[in-house]
């Protein structure tokens, strides 16, 4: 077999008149670094840096094959002459192992009710009344049922709202039902839970810790953001006392008191501890700092800089709260310095993002974030089960479908089958949009081996699933973040780069995977 010919896409780098040799160059796609520099990449995700001289002798085949450079190169397999096939095949094979599985991720929506307003919602919320909206134990016997047909060797169970803490009986009937049902099946087992946590109680904590339940939360930074944006009433005990009003007192109390417990376990803290989120809004972008003080002072080890989504409640409040995407990439690259310079100093956080990108460009691997990989996860990679059993490729589609919109609606549970689910119409089209080596615009961008995109988010703001990326703010968030990470990879920092193979390193975290009654 011979390599594939270089791709040399116009307007990514002065080319100033070079004339390019197609026999010299195996495969590539390139972009322009700041300080004269261009990044290549091939097929199998390998990547070099090279000076803007050095990009035009190897695209123009003006290369020593005695120096220094030709050695790179071809140990990089950018060469037409030494190309590696099994070599390449190889490095494809292992960034794309998570095709050989199915749905690993299960969401159930166990009830739309919850007790605090978010200005962002995507979850598209109840009242507290609504208890039409609580998941019955019968529609989750069957979430269940069908979650762990599934070919994936491992399952997660993920429940969400609304706030879970609301159905807390229906929570612990699926983790009773799917530990029985488990223990014939044999899969790994686990369940997380999505929860502000401010109807948290030492009765619940107990329950989940004894479950091995992993629990996740939201801080949007320090109390003032936090309370700002996600409104928790107070409410008035039959003593004629009030409680509540501070969703960030009530996630921070249980915060520290969950890591606690943890410990009373005799759990590493360094791997177990709450996991938590935030949204970016406007008012997020000037508090870069404050929000990283704010979770290393919780003990938390990752932030996920998500920038704000359009779905949900975050449609009508979009105005007030959306911001241009190069603002949000200064916020960014504000906050990892920050966070760079922390690590140097013995503070250890990571920026989600940050590893995410940084284990498929420095290792190889993909770490199986269903957003960021390609072909998408959605449909083949998760499913999202609503309150009333109706199934959806991803929870972005089941927000969607709240706001009278049922694109990626597949089925209920009351008589859908696994091969009907994964193999449905939606599905099949899913995969082809959200595969990026036949998308206009990716199938020529560097970044193409790293990157990945959600077919949904392209429905929503631009009415198809095939999106133009060139105008998606998904694309200009991605690639902005990957322009940051090479431009450090390309500084080459000892320390910099110490930190960063850190934040790839993938940690174990075995307790929370259910054992098998024998």
């Amino acid at each position: 077999m011979t390599a594939p010919s270089s791709t040399l896409p116009a307007g990514a780098f002065p080319l100033g008149g070079l004339t390019t040799d197609a026999s010299f160059p195996a495969f590539f796609r390139y972009r322009a670094l700041p300080g004269d520099r261009v990044l290549l990449t091939n097929l199998e995700g390998n990547f070099l840096v090279l000076a803007a001289d050095e990009f035009r002798a190897f695209a123009s085949g003006q290369v020593d094959p005695g120096s220094e450079l030709y050695a790179r190169l071809r140990d990089g397999n950018f060469l037409r002459a030494h190309f590696d096939t099994e070599r390449a095949a190889e490095g494809l094979r292992r960034r794309k192992r998570f095709l050989g599985y199915g749905p690993n991720l299960h969401m159930l929506v166990v009830t739309l009710r919850c007790n605090e307003t978010c200005v962002y919602c995507h979850a598209s919320r109840a009242p507290m009344e609504a208890t039409h909206t609580d998941m019955s134990r019968e529609t989750a016997e069957r979430c269940v049922d069908l979650a762990l047909s599934s070919t994936s060797p491992g399952i997660t169970l993920e429940f969400q709202g609304g706030e879970p803490l609301v159905n807390f009986d229906v929570v612990k009937h699926v983790i009773e039902y799917a530990r029985e049902k488990n223990a014939t099946i044999g899969k790994a087992l686990e369940f997380t839970m999505v929860s502000n946590l401010a109807m948290m109680d030492e009765e619940k904590l107990a329950y989940l810790m004894a479950q091995r339940v992993q629990i996740c939360t939201s801080i949007d930074g320090p109390q003032g953001l936090h309370d700002k944006q996600r409104k928790l009433p107070a409410l008035k005990l039959a003593s004629g006392e009030k409680t509540g009003g501070s969703a960030w007192e009530a996630a921070v109390h249980w915060i520290r008191r969950i890591n606690e417990a943890y410990e009373q376990q005799g759990l590493d803290p360094t791997l177990y501890r709450v996991e938590a989120l935030l949204t970016t809004t406007r008012d997020t972008l000037p508090l870069w700092k404050e929000v990283v003080d704010q979770y290393v002072d919780l003990g938390c080890r990752a932030l996920f800089l998500r920038p704000i989504d359009p779905f949900g409640f975050a449609e009508r409040t979009g105005p007030r709260l959306e911001y241009p995407r190069a603002e949000y990439l200064e916020f960014y690259r504000r906050a990892v310095d920050y966070m760079i310079e922390l690590n140097l100093q013995g503070v250890q956080v990571l920026e989600r993002y940050a590893a995410i990108f940084l284990t498929k460009i420095l290792r190889g691997e993909d770490p199986n974030f269903l957003d960021i990989r390609s072909p998408s996860g959605a449909g083949i990679g998760a499913l999202a089960y609503n309150y009333d059993g109706g199934i959806f490729t991803c929870d972005e589609g089941r927000m969607l479908h709240e706001t009278g919109d049922d694109t990626f609606l597949l089925g209920h549970v009351s008589d859908a089958t696994y091969r009907g689910v994964v193999g449905h119409e939606t599905v099949r089209a899913l995969v082809l949009a959200g595969n990026l080596d036949a998308r206009p615009d990716c199938v020529n961008c560097a970044y193409q081996p790293y990157c990945g995109v959600a077919p949904s988010h392209s429905h929503k703001t631009q009415g198809t699933i095939f999106g133009r990326m060139r105008e998606s703010s998904v694309c200009a968030v991605h690639k902005g973040i990957q322009d940051y990470l090479f431009e450090k990879i390309a500084d080459a920092d000892p320390g910099v780069m110490e930190v960063f193979e850190r934040w790839t390193t993938i940690r174990p975290r075995e307790h929370f995977i259910q054992s098998v009654d024998p």
